[in-house]
Protein backbone atom coordinates (compact mmCIF):
# COMPACT_ATOMS: atom_id res chain seq x y z
CA UNK A 1 0.00 0.00 0.00
CA UNK A 2 1.36 3.70 -0.96
CA UNK A 3 2.56 5.70 2.14
CA UNK A 4 2.83 9.22 2.66
CA UNK A 5 6.78 8.08 2.87
CA UNK A 6 6.85 6.70 -0.79
CA UNK A 7 8.67 8.72 -3.10
CA UNK A 8 8.21 6.92 -6.59
CA UNK A 9 9.96 8.25 -9.91
CA UNK A 10 10.65 7.11 -13.34
CA UNK A 11 13.71 8.09 -15.50
CA UNK A 12 15.93 7.24 -18.24
CA UNK A 13 19.69 5.87 -17.36
CA UNK A 14 22.58 5.93 -19.44
CA UNK A 15 24.80 4.96 -16.66
CA UNK A 16 24.54 3.05 -13.84
CA UNK A 17 26.40 3.43 -10.26
CA UNK A 18 27.65 0.58 -8.37
CA UNK A 19 24.55 0.80 -5.77
CA UNK A 20 21.96 1.42 -8.52
CA UNK A 21 23.21 -2.11 -10.43
CA UNK A 22 23.04 -3.94 -7.25
CA UNK A 23 19.58 -2.68 -6.71
CA UNK A 24 18.54 -3.38 -10.68
CA UNK A 25 19.93 -6.70 -10.57
CA UNK A 26 17.86 -7.76 -7.19
CA UNK A 27 15.01 -6.18 -8.86
CA UNK A 28 15.32 -7.99 -11.92
CA UNK A 29 15.86 -11.49 -10.05
CA UNK A 30 12.73 -10.51 -7.69
CA UNK A 31 10.38 -10.47 -11.01
CA UNK A 32 11.63 -13.75 -12.63
CA UNK A 33 11.42 -15.59 -10.13
CA UNK A 34 7.46 -14.23 -9.28
CA UNK A 35 7.71 -15.64 -13.20
CA UNK A 36 6.97 -12.87 -15.05
CA UNK A 37 8.54 -9.50 -16.54
CA UNK A 38 11.80 -10.57 -18.18
CA UNK A 39 11.99 -13.69 -20.25
CA UNK A 40 14.87 -15.59 -18.11
CA UNK A 41 12.63 -18.85 -16.57
CA UNK A 42 15.33 -19.37 -13.53
CA UNK A 43 17.21 -16.53 -11.88
CA UNK A 44 20.79 -16.10 -13.44
CA UNK A 45 24.04 -15.19 -11.37
CA UNK A 46 24.63 -11.91 -10.53
CA UNK A 47 27.98 -11.75 -12.98
CA UNK A 48 25.65 -12.38 -15.99
CA UNK A 49 22.84 -10.04 -14.85
CA UNK A 50 25.63 -7.16 -14.41
CA UNK A 51 27.18 -7.79 -17.99
CA UNK A 52 23.80 -8.02 -19.56
CA UNK A 53 22.67 -4.31 -18.03
CA UNK A 54 26.30 -3.15 -18.74
CA UNK A 55 26.03 -4.34 -22.03
CA UNK A 56 22.70 -2.78 -22.99
CA UNK A 57 24.02 0.72 -22.50
CA UNK A 58 26.19 0.47 -24.91
CA UNK A 59 23.28 -0.77 -27.67
CA UNK A 60 22.06 2.54 -29.54
CA UNK A 61 18.98 1.04 -30.57
CA UNK A 62 17.88 0.11 -26.64
CA UNK A 63 16.86 2.85 -24.46
CA UNK A 64 16.79 2.41 -20.36
CA UNK A 65 14.03 3.16 -18.29
CA UNK A 66 14.41 2.67 -14.55
CA UNK A 67 11.33 2.83 -11.81
CA UNK A 68 12.53 4.00 -8.44
CA UNK A 69 10.62 3.68 -5.06
CA UNK A 70 12.60 5.74 -2.28
CA UNK A 71 15.29 6.34 -4.54
CA UNK A 72 16.06 2.72 -5.16
CA UNK A 73 15.72 1.11 -8.52
CA UNK A 74 12.54 -1.47 -8.15
CA UNK A 75 12.18 -1.89 -11.61
CA UNK A 76 12.49 -1.06 -15.56
CA UNK A 77 11.54 -1.59 -18.96
CA UNK A 78 13.11 -0.79 -22.29
CA UNK A 79 12.37 0.68 -26.00
CA UNK A 80 13.86 -0.94 -29.16
CA UNK A 81 14.21 1.24 -31.94
CA UNK A 82 14.45 -0.27 -35.31
CA UNK A 83 17.18 -0.51 -37.50
CA UNK A 84 18.35 2.08 -39.84
CA UNK A 85 18.05 -0.12 -42.86
CA UNK A 86 14.52 -1.25 -41.88
CA UNK A 87 12.59 1.92 -43.47
CA UNK A 88 9.55 0.06 -43.65
CA UNK A 89 8.96 -0.38 -40.37
CA UNK A 90 11.04 3.13 -39.36
CA UNK A 91 7.67 4.68 -37.59
CA UNK A 92 7.53 1.69 -35.14
CA UNK A 93 9.48 1.54 -31.59
CA UNK A 94 9.09 -1.61 -29.67
CA UNK A 95 8.12 -1.60 -25.43
CA UNK A 96 10.06 -4.70 -24.03
CA UNK A 97 11.10 -5.96 -20.53
CA UNK A 98 8.83 -3.71 -18.75
CA UNK A 99 8.64 -5.76 -14.72
CA UNK A 100 8.05 -4.10 -11.30
CA UNK A 101 9.51 -6.46 -8.40
CA UNK A 102 7.00 -7.81 -6.49
CA UNK A 103 7.88 -5.90 -3.33
CA UNK A 104 6.85 -2.94 -4.96
CA UNK A 105 3.93 -3.38 -6.94
CA UNK A 106 0.25 -1.70 -6.15
CA UNK A 107 2.01 1.72 -6.44
CA UNK A 108 1.63 3.08 -9.70
CA UNK A 109 5.16 2.55 -10.75
CA UNK A 110 4.51 0.34 -13.81
CA UNK A 111 1.97 2.95 -15.10
CA UNK A 112 5.20 5.50 -14.95
CA UNK A 113 7.17 3.36 -16.78
CA UNK A 114 4.95 3.14 -19.72
CA UNK A 115 4.23 7.01 -19.26
CA UNK A 116 7.96 7.43 -19.66
CA UNK A 117 8.77 5.50 -22.40
CA UNK A 118 5.36 6.62 -24.62
CA UNK A 119 6.53 10.03 -24.04
CA UNK A 120 10.40 9.40 -25.09
CA UNK A 121 9.09 7.43 -27.97
CA UNK A 122 6.63 10.48 -29.35
CA UNK A 123 9.87 13.09 -28.61
CA UNK A 124 12.05 11.14 -30.79
CA UNK A 125 9.32 10.66 -34.04
CA UNK A 126 8.35 7.27 -33.69
CA UNK A 127 4.17 7.38 -34.13
CA UNK A 128 3.39 3.57 -33.01
CA UNK A 129 4.65 1.63 -30.43
CA UNK A 130 4.35 -2.09 -30.36
CA UNK A 131 4.99 -4.77 -27.57
CA UNK A 132 4.05 -8.64 -26.62
CA UNK A 133 3.32 -10.33 -23.79
CA UNK A 134 2.69 -13.57 -22.15
CA UNK A 135 -1.06 -14.42 -21.38
CA UNK A 136 -0.39 -15.30 -17.82
CA UNK A 137 1.27 -11.74 -17.15
CA UNK A 138 -2.28 -10.70 -16.18
CA UNK A 139 -1.32 -7.11 -13.63
CA UNK A 140 0.62 -6.32 -17.15
CA UNK A 141 -1.90 -6.78 -19.79
CA UNK A 142 -4.43 -4.87 -17.49
CA UNK A 143 -1.80 -2.45 -17.49
CA UNK A 144 -1.35 -1.88 -21.26
CA UNK A 145 -5.02 -1.79 -21.57
CA UNK A 146 -5.21 0.81 -18.82
CA UNK A 147 -2.59 2.85 -20.95
CA UNK A 148 -4.38 2.48 -24.16
CA UNK A 149 -2.42 -0.51 -26.01
CA UNK A 150 -5.15 -2.26 -28.42
CA UNK A 151 -4.78 -6.26 -28.07
CA UNK A 152 -4.53 -6.68 -32.02
CA UNK A 153 -3.07 -10.83 -32.21
CA UNK A 154 -2.40 -13.56 -30.24
CA UNK A 155 0.37 -16.02 -30.76
CA UNK A 156 -0.07 -19.56 -29.78
CA UNK A 157 3.23 -20.98 -28.82
CA UNK A 158 4.56 -17.84 -27.71
CA UNK A 159 6.33 -19.30 -24.98
CA UNK A 160 7.15 -22.25 -23.33
CA UNK A 161 7.46 -22.17 -19.18
CA UNK A 162 7.10 -25.10 -16.24
CA UNK A 163 6.32 -27.56 -19.03
CA UNK A 164 3.07 -25.81 -20.54
CA UNK A 165 2.92 -23.61 -24.25
CA UNK A 166 1.55 -20.23 -23.33
CA UNK A 167 -0.13 -17.84 -25.57
CA UNK A 168 1.13 -14.59 -26.08
CA UNK A 169 -0.97 -10.96 -26.58
CA UNK A 170 0.28 -8.75 -29.28
CA UNK A 171 -0.48 -5.21 -28.70
CA UNK A 172 -0.24 -1.47 -30.27
CA UNK A 173 -0.88 2.07 -29.24
CA UNK A 174 -0.54 4.89 -32.01
CA UNK A 175 1.03 7.41 -30.39
CA UNK A 176 0.36 9.78 -33.18
CA UNK A 177 -3.71 10.11 -31.99
CA UNK A 178 -2.27 12.11 -28.77
CA UNK A 179 -2.59 16.11 -29.41
CA UNK A 180 -0.01 18.41 -28.37
CA UNK A 181 -0.42 20.40 -25.36
CA UNK A 182 -1.10 24.44 -26.44
CA UNK A 183 -0.35 25.02 -22.51
CA UNK A 184 0.28 22.40 -20.30
CA UNK A 185 -0.28 19.02 -22.11
CA UNK A 186 1.93 17.55 -24.27
CA UNK A 187 2.77 17.03 -28.66
CA UNK A 188 0.83 17.14 -31.75
CA UNK A 189 -0.93 14.76 -33.31
CA UNK A 190 0.42 14.37 -37.30
CA UNK A 191 -1.80 13.03 -40.34
CA UNK A 192 0.15 9.41 -41.30
CA UNK A 193 -0.86 10.47 -45.15
CA UNK A 194 0.74 13.66 -44.65
CA UNK A 195 4.01 13.94 -47.08
CA UNK A 196 6.09 15.98 -43.88
CA UNK A 197 5.09 12.76 -41.53
CA UNK A 198 8.91 12.50 -39.32
CA UNK A 199 9.77 9.53 -39.41
CA UNK A 200 13.04 8.01 -37.57
CA UNK A 201 14.34 6.50 -41.61
CA UNK A 202 13.62 10.29 -42.87
CA UNK A 203 15.72 13.44 -43.09
CA UNK A 204 13.35 16.06 -41.28
CA UNK A 205 13.28 19.62 -42.45
CA UNK A 206 13.02 22.28 -39.51
CA UNK A 207 12.49 25.97 -40.92
CA UNK A 208 14.50 28.20 -38.77
CA UNK A 209 12.64 30.80 -36.69
CA UNK A 210 15.31 32.87 -35.34
CA UNK A 211 14.17 36.06 -33.17
CA UNK A 212 16.04 39.23 -32.15
CA UNK A 213 14.02 41.96 -30.56
CA UNK A 214 10.74 40.46 -31.09
CA UNK A 215 11.28 40.00 -35.24
CA UNK A 216 12.10 37.17 -37.35
CA UNK A 217 15.39 37.61 -38.81
CA UNK A 218 18.27 35.79 -40.71
CA UNK A 219 22.16 36.32 -39.33
CA UNK A 220 24.94 36.04 -41.41
CA UNK A 221 27.82 34.21 -39.54
CA UNK A 222 25.79 34.51 -36.41
CA UNK A 223 26.46 38.29 -36.51
CA UNK A 224 23.77 40.39 -34.71
CA UNK A 225 24.75 43.52 -36.25
CA UNK A 226 24.32 41.29 -39.72
CA UNK A 227 20.48 40.78 -39.53
CA UNK A 228 17.94 40.85 -42.11
CA UNK A 229 14.16 41.24 -40.91
CA UNK A 230 11.92 39.07 -42.29
CA UNK A 231 8.98 39.05 -40.52
CA UNK A 232 8.01 41.54 -37.54
CA UNK A 233 5.07 38.55 -36.66
CA UNK A 234 6.15 35.40 -35.08
CA UNK A 235 2.70 33.84 -34.83
CA UNK A 236 1.77 34.38 -38.43
CA UNK A 237 5.55 33.08 -39.56
CA UNK A 238 4.56 29.57 -37.57
CA UNK A 239 0.93 29.35 -39.12
CA UNK A 240 2.81 29.44 -42.45
CA UNK A 241 5.32 27.19 -42.07
CA UNK A 242 3.12 24.51 -41.02
CA UNK A 243 0.43 24.54 -43.27
CA UNK A 244 3.65 24.55 -45.61
CA UNK A 245 3.89 21.06 -44.95
CA UNK A 246 6.90 21.31 -42.44
CA UNK A 247 6.75 18.57 -39.67
CA UNK A 248 8.90 21.17 -36.60
CA UNK A 249 9.82 23.98 -36.05
CA UNK A 250 13.32 25.33 -34.73
CA UNK A 251 12.83 28.12 -32.78
CA UNK A 252 15.64 30.49 -31.47
CA UNK A 253 15.85 33.19 -28.81
CA UNK A 254 19.03 35.02 -30.49
CA UNK A 255 18.53 37.82 -27.51
CA UNK A 256 18.31 34.99 -25.01
CA UNK A 257 21.15 33.08 -25.92
CA UNK A 258 22.97 36.46 -25.65
CA UNK A 259 21.78 37.43 -22.73
CA UNK A 260 21.80 34.11 -20.87
CA UNK A 261 18.17 33.96 -20.18
CA UNK A 262 15.06 34.48 -22.55
CA UNK A 263 14.61 37.69 -24.21
CA UNK A 264 11.91 37.40 -27.01
CA UNK A 265 9.34 35.55 -24.28
CA UNK A 266 6.31 37.19 -26.34
CA UNK A 267 7.43 35.75 -29.43
CA UNK A 268 7.83 32.26 -28.46
CA UNK A 269 4.52 31.96 -26.68
CA UNK A 270 3.25 33.34 -30.34
CA UNK A 271 4.89 30.51 -32.00
CA UNK A 272 3.44 28.17 -29.76
CA UNK A 273 0.25 29.28 -29.86
CA UNK A 274 -0.36 29.07 -33.44
CA UNK A 275 2.04 26.03 -34.19
CA UNK A 276 0.05 22.75 -35.37
CA UNK A 277 3.92 20.65 -34.78
CA UNK A 278 6.46 20.03 -32.67
CA UNK A 279 8.65 23.05 -31.49
CA UNK A 280 11.97 22.93 -30.54
CA UNK A 281 13.08 25.99 -28.87
CA UNK A 282 16.86 26.85 -28.21
CA UNK A 283 18.87 30.66 -27.30
CA UNK A 284 19.61 31.38 -23.35
CA UNK A 285 18.11 28.18 -21.47
CA UNK A 286 20.51 28.35 -18.92
CA UNK A 287 18.93 26.28 -15.77
CA UNK A 288 16.16 23.53 -15.03
CA UNK A 289 13.11 25.97 -13.90
CA UNK A 290 13.25 27.66 -17.57
CA UNK A 291 13.54 24.54 -19.16
CA UNK A 292 10.46 23.14 -17.68
CA UNK A 293 8.53 25.95 -17.94
CA UNK A 294 8.86 25.86 -21.71
CA UNK A 295 8.25 22.55 -21.75
CA UNK A 296 5.15 22.91 -19.81
CA UNK A 297 4.14 25.47 -22.14
CA UNK A 298 3.95 23.01 -25.37
CA UNK A 299 7.40 23.28 -26.51
CA UNK A 300 8.26 19.51 -27.64
CA UNK A 301 12.20 19.81 -27.14
CA UNK A 302 15.13 22.50 -25.45
CA UNK A 303 18.12 22.84 -27.50
CA UNK A 304 21.18 23.53 -25.14
CA UNK A 305 24.29 25.25 -26.55
CA UNK A 306 26.53 27.05 -24.14
CA UNK A 307 25.39 25.75 -21.17
CA UNK A 308 26.44 21.93 -23.02
CA UNK A 309 30.27 23.27 -22.58
CA UNK A 310 30.13 25.56 -19.33
CA UNK A 311 27.69 23.21 -17.21
CA UNK A 312 27.71 19.68 -18.62
CA UNK A 313 26.08 18.51 -14.48
CA UNK A 314 22.95 21.06 -15.87
CA UNK A 315 22.10 18.67 -19.62
CA UNK A 316 22.48 15.53 -17.15
CA UNK A 317 20.11 16.32 -14.74
CA UNK A 318 17.54 17.98 -17.94
CA UNK A 319 17.96 14.48 -19.64
CA UNK A 320 16.94 12.60 -16.75
CA UNK A 321 14.24 15.01 -15.77
CA UNK A 322 12.83 14.88 -19.66
CA UNK A 323 14.28 12.32 -21.57
CA UNK A 324 14.26 12.15 -24.89
CA UNK A 325 13.42 16.36 -24.93
CA UNK A 326 16.68 17.47 -24.61
CA UNK A 327 18.97 18.30 -27.85
CA UNK A 328 22.34 19.62 -27.90
CA UNK A 329 23.07 22.60 -30.27
CA UNK A 330 26.62 22.36 -30.75
CA UNK A 331 27.78 26.02 -33.32
CA UNK A 332 31.84 25.33 -34.19
CA UNK A 333 34.22 27.37 -36.20
CA UNK A 334 36.58 25.83 -37.81
CA UNK A 335 35.77 22.41 -35.75
CA UNK A 336 36.18 24.17 -32.30
CA UNK A 337 33.19 24.85 -30.16
CA UNK A 338 31.55 28.94 -29.88
CA UNK A 339 29.23 29.65 -27.16
CA UNK A 340 27.15 32.79 -25.76
CA UNK A 341 25.24 33.16 -29.33
CA UNK A 342 28.75 32.66 -31.37
CA UNK A 343 30.70 35.26 -29.47
CA UNK A 344 33.45 33.34 -28.02
CA UNK A 345 35.09 29.95 -29.36
CA UNK A 346 36.02 27.32 -26.73
CA UNK A 347 39.46 25.40 -27.34
CA UNK A 348 36.90 22.02 -27.18
CA UNK A 349 36.83 20.44 -30.33
CA UNK A 350 33.10 19.59 -31.35
CA UNK A 351 33.18 15.73 -31.78
CA UNK A 352 34.45 15.97 -27.98
CA UNK A 353 31.87 17.90 -26.89
CA UNK A 354 29.07 16.13 -28.93
CA UNK A 355 30.72 12.41 -27.25
CA UNK A 356 30.14 13.98 -23.69
CA UNK A 357 26.13 14.98 -24.65
CA UNK A 358 25.57 11.86 -26.12
CA UNK A 359 26.72 10.07 -22.49
CA UNK A 360 24.63 12.54 -21.34
CA UNK A 361 21.59 11.44 -22.81
CA UNK A 362 20.51 13.88 -25.16
CA UNK A 363 18.26 13.11 -27.71
CA UNK A 364 20.31 14.62 -31.15
CA UNK A 365 23.03 16.66 -31.62
CA UNK A 366 22.26 19.99 -33.84
CA UNK A 367 25.74 20.90 -35.35
CA UNK A 368 26.14 23.96 -36.92
CA UNK A 369 29.07 25.45 -38.88
CA UNK A 370 29.24 28.89 -38.07
CA UNK A 371 31.57 30.29 -40.85
CA UNK A 372 28.74 29.23 -43.68
CA UNK A 373 25.52 30.36 -41.69
CA UNK A 374 23.19 32.56 -43.39
CA UNK A 375 25.92 32.41 -46.44
CA UNK A 376 23.99 30.22 -48.96
CA UNK A 377 27.02 28.28 -49.35
CA UNK A 378 26.18 24.78 -48.79
CA UNK A 379 26.70 22.87 -45.78
CA UNK A 380 29.66 21.09 -44.00
CA UNK A 381 29.25 18.04 -45.47
CA UNK A 382 32.62 16.45 -44.53
CA UNK A 383 32.37 17.58 -40.48
CA UNK A 384 28.44 16.83 -40.58
CA UNK A 385 29.50 12.91 -41.72
CA UNK A 386 31.76 12.25 -39.15
CA UNK A 387 30.69 13.70 -36.32
CA UNK A 388 27.52 11.30 -37.23
CA UNK A 389 29.38 7.99 -37.93
CA UNK A 390 31.03 9.04 -34.40
CA UNK A 391 27.61 9.11 -32.31
CA UNK A 392 24.61 6.73 -32.20
CA UNK A 393 22.54 9.66 -31.54
CA UNK A 394 20.74 11.11 -34.59
CA UNK A 395 22.56 14.50 -35.87
CA UNK A 396 20.72 17.67 -37.38
CA UNK A 397 22.59 19.63 -39.99
CA UNK A 398 22.46 23.37 -39.94
CA UNK A 399 24.75 26.02 -41.46
CA UNK A 400 24.86 27.33 -45.06
CA UNK A 401 22.03 25.39 -47.17
CA UNK A 402 20.80 27.91 -50.23
CA UNK A 403 19.77 25.44 -53.24
CA UNK A 404 17.86 22.68 -53.39
CA UNK A 405 21.21 21.02 -54.34
CA UNK A 406 22.41 21.26 -50.97
CA UNK A 407 19.88 19.18 -49.68
CA UNK A 408 20.44 16.95 -52.28
CA UNK A 409 23.86 16.42 -51.42
CA UNK A 410 22.87 15.93 -47.66
CA UNK A 411 20.80 13.50 -48.51
CA UNK A 412 22.94 11.63 -50.54
CA UNK A 413 25.53 11.73 -47.32
CA UNK A 414 22.96 10.43 -45.45
CA UNK A 415 23.26 7.10 -46.80
CA UNK A 416 27.05 6.37 -45.95
CA UNK A 417 26.50 8.52 -42.81
CA UNK A 418 22.86 7.16 -41.54
CA UNK A 419 23.11 9.26 -38.54
CA UNK A 420 21.99 12.12 -40.17
CA UNK A 421 18.44 12.88 -39.34
CA UNK A 422 17.50 15.58 -40.48
CA UNK A 423 18.43 19.54 -41.53
CA UNK A 424 17.56 23.04 -40.26
CA UNK A 425 17.30 25.74 -43.19
CA UNK A 426 16.53 29.56 -42.99
CA UNK A 427 17.32 32.23 -44.79
CA UNK A 428 17.04 30.33 -48.28
CA UNK A 429 13.03 29.11 -47.64
CA UNK A 430 12.62 33.01 -46.47
CA UNK A 431 14.66 33.90 -49.64
CA UNK A 432 12.30 31.70 -51.74
CA UNK A 433 15.33 30.03 -53.27
CA UNK A 434 13.78 26.55 -52.11
CA UNK A 435 10.45 26.00 -52.35
CA UNK A 436 9.39 24.02 -49.28
CA UNK A 437 7.40 21.17 -51.34
CA UNK A 438 10.98 20.67 -52.98
CA UNK A 439 12.84 20.10 -49.62
CA UNK A 440 10.60 17.92 -48.12
CA UNK A 441 10.47 15.22 -51.60
CA UNK A 442 14.01 15.44 -51.68
CA UNK A 443 14.54 14.74 -48.12
CA UNK A 444 12.27 11.49 -47.93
Amino acid sequence: MTTVEDQRHAERVTALSEDDLHALCEATGAAILDGGGFGWLNVPSRAVLERYFRGLLLVPERILFVARLNGEIVGAAQIVRPPRNNEAQGMCAALTHLYIAPYARRRGLGRLLVELAEECARAMGYQVLNLDVRETQAGAIALFHAAGFHHWGTHPSYARAEGQTLKGLFMTKQLKDDVRRATARSTLAQDPSSAAMTTPSALTLYPAIDLKDGHCVRLRRGEMDDATVYSDDPGAQARAWCAAGCPWLHVVDLNGAFAGRSANVAAIEAIIANATVPVQLGGGLRDMATIGRWLDLGVTRVILGSVAVKDPALVREACRAFPGRVVAGIDARAGRVATEGWAEVSDMEATELALRMQDAGVAAIIFTEISRDGMLSGLDLDQTSALANTLSVPVIASGGVGTLDHLVALREAATAAPGISGVIVGRALYDGRIDVRDALRVLR
